[in-house]
């Protein structure tokens, strides 16, 4: 952080990264931030440090996308992302590098299917799901994981073809869950590999959805509200 110029323009480190929050964007000039603050941005003060977004498919152009909700393939039956693309935290772009790596030496590449998420896509998810499946769902009074460039949800994938899981991505019922044993075993071992993988990097999987990892240190982050599309990256 740079210092203010005199006293009575310091901000506080708290407000310093919700404004970084808020204006991560490319071309922005000019460009008011007012829609996100009217959104009721949640602000985290335990989040220490700015953002650092990195394009996944320029880091490393081994990781393979698919964007579902730059579809209208996706539990929300929408496109609510206008571009197929993934960001992330650089230190969780990085390790999502080498499990990456890990996954090649069994034979298997990374399928991304999400990353960042605007806080107001977690809104929209949270308002649209009925209350009984909201376990599925980020509430956005305190903001998701994804909206923190913190988590992803992925899956494997063999020369390009989707390895078969314990369920569907997004699927919002209890096959889902870690803990379940019901699926072939094939997918069960396939769930684990990518488990076991992504732990060794430093992530933390979700126990009722076997796609979701959240980066072990996601508070650190600020939640954000930039639309994907604008997001500056590296």
């Amino acid at each position: 952080m740079q210092r203010a110029p005199s006293p009575s323009l310091c901000l506080s480190r708290r407000m310093v990264l919700a404004g970084l929050a808020a204006g991560v964007v490319a071309g922005c000039a000019g460009r008011s931030t007012a829609p996100a603050l009217a959104l009721a941005l949640p602000v985290d003060p335990a989040a220490d440090l700015a953002p650092d977004l990195v394009d996944l498919a320029r880091l490393d152009p081994r990781l393979k996308l698919d964007i579902r909700y730059a579809t209208p393939a996706n539990f929300m039956r929408r496109v609510l992302y206008p571009q197929a693309r993934a960001v992330a935290q650089r230190p969780v772009a990085e390790a999502l590098a080498r499990v990456q790596t890990r996954a090649e030496a069994h034979g298997y590449g990374l399928l991304i299917f999400d990353a960042y998420r605007p806080w107001r896509i977690t809104r929209a998810m949270w308002d649209q799901t009925p209350p009984a499946q909201r376990e599925f769902v980020a509430n956005p009074a305190t903001g998701s994981r994804h909206n923190r460039g913190c988590s992803i949800d992925l899956s494997l994938h063999r020369g390009g073809i989707e390895v078969i899981m314990p369920s569907p991505y997004d699927d919002f019922t209890p096959a889902a869950y870690r803990s379940n044993t019901a699926a072939p075993p094939q997918a069960l071992a396939a769930s684990r590999l990518l488990e076991d993988w992504m732990v060794a990097e430093g992530f933390v999987p979700l126990a009722n959805e076997w796609w979701h990892y959240d980066w072990a240190a996601w508070r650190r982050y600020p939640i954000m509200d930039v639309p994907l599309e604008d997001v500056t990256a590296g």
